[in-house]
């Protein structure tokens, strides 16, 4: 169940609460023809005194605290906010300075939970405006089974490894692999608001306070996108959630601060911008535009990667504008935004193919590397961005700002995906997205990372910008070209799943390959029989791994809010239960996988940040109301840190 607030705690109904036997002559007497008899005499004003005097003695005698359903406070962050015409949907907390009356009364027998919500969403669905459906309380059901998940993990990564990057849950210790930042501390920090779990937040803020600013000084080298994505996102998202960023939350309605954690919210500014300043010399020692993609914080100095001459991957120098951009904005600092923004600005004169663009770039010459296209890594997120940053600054709502050129990118890159990767496999025809290695001069190859299992959402994101199918096609937002591309990712989507279904495991492998003409090889089946589509794709040996990743359930997480189809619903269950049966470690934390295919299945010694941060976040989301971070009002960076989206455009990067 979500948390109710506090305005429902409070709720006084006189029919739901038992009465003692002296209320109950103290209203009969109050109430009967003979208070009105007497009202008028002096005895009968003093009777009328007496009894109320004895009622508050008898309240003093027995003192009861107020009921607090517990998170409220944490949940009242994230509703969405209806019209200007509409009642708010967030309630004040339980605060100081409250009426005796409410402090010192009995607490209430409370009515049957009702929703948080109480009206009609900025995203359309119908809050606890409703009576609660059965179907309703079975998915919230689902969600608590999330939320232990959450814990299972987080207590095992606390136990054997806090403060190191990620846990080897077989092991029972922690690694450092990310640079030795707490990467899972930071990463998770948000899904924990998000659920509620005030402990968590309490454990995971006074670690970020007391030894974060420790890590910097004796820490090493980091990859700038991955410290971007999982640190820099999410200190700022917690500087969000926990009441952050007063202006953007005027636009959508009050907030309440998560108290739990005993940390304020500029603490995460703080270190985010402590970090930022550091990840900024990336940018500084390159001479052009495409940033380095190694830092060493200790040092505040940065240089090339160590391989394929220095270049940096595509995918991870254009998605870090989100980040920067944001946190210029709640700074009021232009340079992290002027920084990032330029990479973008650079790209757009680079040449495409039908707007895509090879995998990899040399900051010395700032031109492309290489003639490989392909969505999967080191491809993947720059078209994520492209559509995610002109939403986030604005593009939704307005035609003409100074990001209105990524929206054009963008579509003429969904139009190259579709010319010249899209294709369906044999015999049953499941549409993939495969990639060119030598470009538009060879053949495509029929290989799909599940990483690009991210683009089924993108696409109904941009289709729709967030709203409702029925909301757009309403307001008229669903030309020919996204009802394609919405079409396009329900196929993906299903194609996703299939992927999924088609092991024994019921987990997808890293990597598939789809049979373009003839039958499918039975030694590089998922092992699974009776699988539908069990011809249409093959999984080689080296490519059966899990690693928990997050992109088809982020992508279900989306479609279903957008076609509010509960199928999405039962895939992300049908996922979430293979990860139960198959990756939960019993001491504490969950394990990758290292064949997908075979039972029992063997577990490989880690488990990845996102996990917690990312494939776990959108599973509880995707089974919970609607309401809660809409698509039409946040934007989540491809670590799935929510962002909120900028009504106003910032024009922090259009500065010289």
């Amino acid at each position: 169940m979500l948390p109710s607030t506090t305005r429902d705690a409070l709720y006084d109904n006189a029919k739901l609460r038992r009465r003692s036997f002296l209320k109950v002559v103290t209203q009969a007497l109050l109430t009967s023809s003979v208070r009105r008899d007497c009202g008028s005499c002096g005895i009968g004003k003093m009777l009328a005194l007496l009894m109320l005097l004895g009622l508050l003695c008898l309240t003093i005698v027995h003192p009861s605290s107020p009921v607090r359903p517990s998170n409220s406070k944490v949940f009242q962050n994230l509703s969405v906010y209806g019209s200007d015409s509409e009642e708010k949907l967030i309630s004040e907390g339980i605060k100081e300075g409250q009426s005796l009356r409410s402090v010192l009364r009995r607490p209430p027998r409370l009515p049957p939970r009702i929703s948080t919500f109480r009206g009609k969403g900025a995203n359309g669905s119908v809050g606890a405006g409703r009576k609660e459906s059965s179907d309703d309380r079975v998915w919230k059901n689902k969600q608590v089974k999330v939320v232990e998940a959450f814990r299972h993990a987080w207590n095992g990564y606390k136990t054997f490894a806090m403060g190191y990057d990620e846990l080897m849950p077989l092991s029972g210790k922690g690694v450092d692999g990310l640079g030795g930042l707490g990467a899972t501390v930071v990463d998770a920090l948000d899904t924990a608001i998000i659920m509620g779990l005030d402990d968590v937040v309490m454990e995971a803020g006074s670690w970020i306070e007391e030894q974060f600013p420790v890590r910097f000084r004796e820490k090493g080298q980091v990859n700038l996108f991955e410290t971007t994505i999982r640190i820099l996102g999410g200190l700022l998202s917690a500087y969000h959630l926990m009441g952050g960023d007063n202006e953007t939350h005027g636009q959508w309605g009050e907030t309440v601060t998560v108290q739990a954690s005993g940390l304020k919210p500029e603490l995460y500014l703080e270190r985010a911008k402590d970090l930022a300043d550091r990840l900024m010399f990336a940018f500084t020692s390159s001479p052009t535009p495409i940033p380095f993609s190694d830092v060493v914080l200790s040092e505040k100095t940065a240089h090339p990667a160590g391989f394929d001459g220095g270049a940096s991957s595509t995918s991870e120098v254009t998605t870090l504008q989100l980040e920067f951009l944001y946190l210029s904005k709640v700074s009021g600092d232009p340079k992290y935004g002027k920084a990032a923004m330029s990479v973008l600005e650079h790209f757009r004169q680079l040449p495409k193919l039908d707007g895509l663009v090879p995998i990899y770039v040399s900051p010395h010459t700032g031109q492309f590397q290489g003639n490989n296209i392909r969505l999967g890594s080191r491809g993947d997120s720059y078209y994520e961005y492209l559509l995610k940053v002109w939403l986030h600054q604005g593009g939704a709502f307005a035609n003409d700002t100074d990001v209105s050129y990524l929206r054009e990118m963008y579509d003429e890159a969904m139009e190259g995906v579709k010319h010249s990767l899209v294709q369906k496999s044999v015999p049953k025809g499941l549409v993939f997205v495969g990639e060119l290695p030598t470009g538009d001069k060879g053949n495509l190859s029929p290989k799909m990372d599940h990483l690009v299992c991210f683009l089924a959402g993108n696409l109904a994101l941009g289709a729709t910008r967030g709203l409702t199918k029925q909301q757009a096609l309403e307001n008229g937002l669903l030309g020919e070209h996204d009802m394609e591309n919405l079409q396009l990712a329900e196929d993906l989507a299903r194609t996703c799943y299939e992927m999924y279904s088609v092991t024994a495991t019921g987990l997808a492998p890293e990597i598939a390959y789809f049979n373009t003409g003839g039958a499918g090889s039975e030694n590089l089946s998922g092992g699974k029989a009776n699988a539908e589509y069990k011809d249409d794709i093959i999984i080689k040996r080296l490519d059966r791994h899990n690693l928990l990743r997050p992109e088809t359930v982020e992508s279900l997480f989306i479609l279903y809010r957008i076609t509010r189809d509960s199928k999405y619903r039962q895939w992300g269950w049908e996922i979430f239960q293979a990860f139960e049966t198959h990756s939960k470690v019993n001491g504490g934390g969950y394990a990758c996988i290292d064949d997908v295919t075979v039972l029992p299945a063997p577990k490989r010694d880690k488990m990845e940040t996102f996990f917690l941060g990312e494939t776990l976040k959108y599973l509880y989301l995707l089974f919970g109301d609607s309401n809660v971070l809409p698509l039409d009002r946040f934007v989540f960076n491809t670590e799935a840190h929510p962002f909120p989206i900028t009504l106003q455009q910032t024009s922090l990067v259009a500065e010289t």
